[in-house]
Order: C-alpha cells, then structure tokens, then sequence
C-alpha cells in the first residue's frame, strides 16, 4: 500500500469481492461489488483480516425489526490499511494500519472527552443500517441494487467505508490477526475486568457463559491477579479450554444437585465472588449472577445483550446490603486510546491474544466460520482476505 497522501484509486469507484447475505439465516454468496469512495469525514479501507462474532451469528438470523435490513454485508471485527480518505479528514492518511470499530469515538462529545463513558452523545448507537452522517450506503452489487451497511462497519468484502469515528489507528507491528481480535468481543471482556469491574488482586470473580467474551473477561482477571476464578456453563468441554485463561473452577449448573449455582459460589468464596459477569444475555442468569457476588461489596457486570425482552427482577433489599449492578457496552472501553493500549499490552508480552484463535480460513470459505461457530467448535476464527 503507498504511503502517499493520495493513493491511485483515491476518488473512484472500486470493485472487489464481497460476501453478501440477502436473506436471513441464508449462506454468504461471494459477489463482486462497487465501493464507492469514502465522502467527507470518511476513510476507505482494505481489509486484511476479519473475524466472526456471535453479534454477526444474531443479526445474521434476524428477520424483523429496524436493525433486520437486507441484502447486507456483515462483518464487525477487522483490521486493515487505509486506501483513501475523504474530505476533512486529518487523523488519518494512506498506509495506516486501522481498526474499523462498530462503537463511535468522536472525541468531542462530553461523554467522549469524560473518562466515566465510553458512549458518544455526538453519534448515538442506535444501530442504522447505513453510514451515521447521512445515512446512505457505500455498497451496490452489479445490478444497482444497495448493499447495507453492518454495526458501521462491514468488514466481509475486500473494502470497506468507515467513519472516522469508527476507526482506530493502530501500530502495525502487532500482527493482523491478533489485532483483527480487539475489535470487538476480546476487548469487551478484558475491558469489563479491568475499567468497569477493576478486578484487583486477590478478588474472587465468577463469569456466567466461558464463550470468547467470558474467556476475556478470565483473561483480564487472571492479568489483575485475581485469586479464584470460576467459571459458570453449560459445556464441561470448556472447562480445559478455561484454564489456558486463568480459569480455576467450574460449575455445571446440570450437576449442581438441588443447590443453586449462587449457592455453590458461596461456597467455593467465602459468601460470595467479588464480581460476577454475565456474559450471555438472559435475564434470569444476570439475576442468578447478581444473587451469587458478596453482600457489602459484590459487583455484577452485565455484558450479555437481552434479546428475549425478558425483564430483569431483583429484591430491591438486596442493594441495601452493599450489592450493585452495571451494565456495560465494548467493556468500558474508548476505542481510540485503549485499543492502542491494549496492543501494546500484548506486544510487551502482558496480554494473551494466541488462544482465542480457534480456526484460520480463506475469505472464499466464510460459510465454513458460520458452521463452526454455531456448531460450539469455534472461539474465533481468522478469515483472511487475500489466501
């Protein structure tokens, strides 16, 4: 790619492949599409590497709703190198080594330029499914027809158009599938342990659901120094898959007799974890988390998005003893100044990327990352564009 303030291609039309889903729950179909050029405030990238995220897996099978718009080109956690950029842009320039990212940072906003939010009032996420300034698509397939936008980013296809907002300029040094990972659920779980719970050391930590958000969240704890680790699921086999991450226990709930998994915590801490997560999304599990950390001081995190409309209930007495509730959205963390931390962490050797990837694929094989994926064989499976 040049380094120059102006690539060859900078103001055209570009066509290249793209894995396109035009109807719900269908497989990708790999088409050539048209990319048009980034406008004012945006960027185009060239996808190196992507990923495929239990959010895609949602989205993917959704037929109705606001959010359900199709054909679409999905796709959230990426990494690349910008080919052009649009008018007024100033942070970025040709050749730089980017993370599209789906949560905006405009660094302008209040909550932007406030360390106790990482939400952007300037740009709300109210999931579109266009570009946010002006709400039209970059995409069309060979006939003309609009290809929809994805979380803002859209990084199944060769190129991609962002935001500036939406993007994170990272040192090339990491390698691309390493940083393809901080894109989405591996900094939400690290960033929940460390900025929305502050794990510190010697703390007690239970995590409802070991998926790759529950398995960062391991991670992050293990790097604070946590004392015991317990993990809540399901599937015993991931129990070994756990311990690569700091795991020290886990609870089955299908084994646990006539006890209640907060029951067994109890146990297994003294009274109750110090933080609990919740990483899965049922209302009935952030109850079961919240019932299983400390009374005076316990913290429930809530990372797992409720998509049942199940209502959460809790015993308002409960709070009087100490116990609270946060919920929280990519972990707590500010795209443009974590995530260059977080990869300098893992190049100074203080933060485990390796064991999250699972499978290695070539962009014509997506639909294989699908099946693994939903088949539970997956954690995260690198998709690369060029092999």
């Amino acid at each position: 790619m040049e380094s120059d303030s102006k690539s060859a291609t900078a103001g055209k039309v570009l066509r290249c492949k793209a894995a396109i889903c035009r109807n719900p729950g269908e497989p990708l179909v790999i088409e050539d599409i048209e990319v048009d050029p980034p406008k004012a405030w945006e960027i185009r990238i060239k996808i190196i590497c992507t990923t495929l995220c239990h959010t895609d897996i949602t989205y993917w099978k959704m037929k109705t709703g606001l959010v359900a718009a199709f054909p679409r080109i999905f796709g959230h956690e990426a990494v690349g190198v910008v080919e052009s950029v649009g008018e007024h842009v100033e942070e970025f320039i040709v050749g730089d080594t980017v993370l599209p990212v789906f949560l905006p940072n405009c660094n302008e906003c209040r909550d932007c330029k406030s360390q106790k939010s990482n939400l952007c009032t300037k740009f709300q996420n109210n999931y579109p499914p266009n570009m946010p300034r002006d709400g039209t698509s970059r995409f069309r397939d060979m006939n003309g027809e609009i290809l929809h936008h994805f979380l803002w980013v859209s990084s199944f296809t060769e190129y991609t158009v962002v935001d500036v907002t939406h993007a994170v300029k990272i040192t090339p040094e990491i390698p691309a599938d390493k940083a393809c990972l901080l894109g989405c659920g591996v900094s939400t779980g690290i960033g929940a342990a460390w900025k929305v719970a502050e794990v510190e050391e010697g703390s007690t930590v239970a995590i409802f659901g070991l998926g790759p958000v529950g398995l960062a969240v391991a991670e992050g704890a293990r790097q604070r120094g946590a004392l015991k680790i317990i993990a809540v699921d399901l599937n015993p086999g991931k129990f070994d898959i756990g311990k690569k991450f700091g795991v020290t226990d886990f609870i089955n709930p299908k084994t646990c007799g006539e006890k209640s998994v907060s029951e067994v915590i109890k146990e297994l801490t003294d009274g109750g974890a110090d933080y609990c997560f919740e990483c899965i999304g049922l209302a009935s599990l952030m109850q079961e988390a919240f019932l299983s950390s400390r009374k005076g001081w316990g913290k429930t995190v809530i990372l797992g998005v409720e998509m049942h409309g199940s209502q959460l209930s809790l015993n308002p007495y409960e709070f009087l003893r100490g116990r609270s509730v946060i919920g929280t959205l990519f972990g707590g963390i500010k795209p443009k100044s974590d995530i260059p931390l977080l990869a300098k962490k893992y190049l100074d050797n203080e933060l485990s990327l390796d064991e999250f990837i699972s499978h290695e694929l070539s962009f014509q094989e997506i639909n294989k990352a699908f099946e693994l994926h939903q088949e539970g064989k997956s954690l995260r499976c690198i998709i690369w564009m060029d092999r």
